[in-house]
């Protein structure tokens, strides 16, 4: 029997969270439901999720509190913001925070439903790509566990530790922007502090080992305001 997919659902509302709590069970997730970030942050670190539906406005610690902390922990967890304010700068904010989708209030619980499969299905085929020791971007093949690049002509080239572990967070999270907090985690450990210059210089880096035209990337991208993103073509 195949194992129900769990979801942390944290909102403060009660017809809210009972409606959205319903729905998820009807189409066969298991749901945990809470109403504030503190509870919700002591049920994460005891259970294990395949997606997070945060609300940003919640009493003590608001839900962007939430996700940063979260974060740090994990980098991998889906979120999806619920939010009543339908702002450009609060749509930043979340993805600066590392949230992954924003739905505005109200909204359509069908539409919360598709949202919520899409974030799920991309986690899985994320945790599948975490089995992968190797990943190909055009003529070139990345090695993850030798720290090296293969060209299709047998030319190889040398990876540092940290390029093999930033190339590896964006193939994960692949067609989607990477925060400079979540790259500061993974990559850096919060050891060193690189300025924003330092992650373009890597992102520079990649794109003379892969894009065809440097000037007009097609798979290493700066989003300014919000962090990096890899982009696969062929899926």
């Amino acid at each position: 029997m195949q194992q129900k997919l769990r979801i942390l659902l944290v909102e403060d509302e009660d017809h809210l969270l009972d409606a959205i709590k319903l729905n998820l069970e009807l189409e066969g997730y298991k749901v945990h439901a809470v109403k504030d970030g503190k509870t919700a942050l002591k049920i994460f670190k005891e259970e294990r999720f395949n997606l997070i539906i945060l609300d940003v406005m919640l009493p003590e610690m608001d839900g962007f509190q939430v996700c940063e902390t979260i974060r740090l922990e994990n980098t991998e967890v889906p979120i999806l913001f619920l939010t009543a304010k339908n702002t450009s700068e609060d749509r930043v904010m979340g993805l600066k925070k590392g949230a992954d989708d924003y739905l505005v209030k109200p909204f359509n619980l069908e539409e919360l439903i598709l949202r919520v499969g899409i974030l799920v299905k991309r986690s899985m085929k994320s945790d599948d790509l975490k089995e992968l020791n190797s990943y190909k971007i055009g003529d070139k093949t990345i090695y993850f566990n030798s720290f090296e690049l293969k060209q299709d002509d047998g030319v190889i080239v040398p990876l540092t530790k940290k390029e093999t572990m930033l190339l590896k967070l964006l193939i994960e999270r692949k067609n989607e922007a990477v925060s400079r907090e979540q790259i500061l985690e993974t990559v850096w450990n919060y050891d060193v502090y690189p300025s924003t210059r330092t992650i373009d210089n890597f992102i520079l880096t990649f794109r003379k080992y892969f894009e065809p035209d440097q000037k007009n990337p097609v798979y290493f991208h700066s989003i300014r305001g919000v962090g990096y993103k890899f982009t696969d073509i062929h899926s």
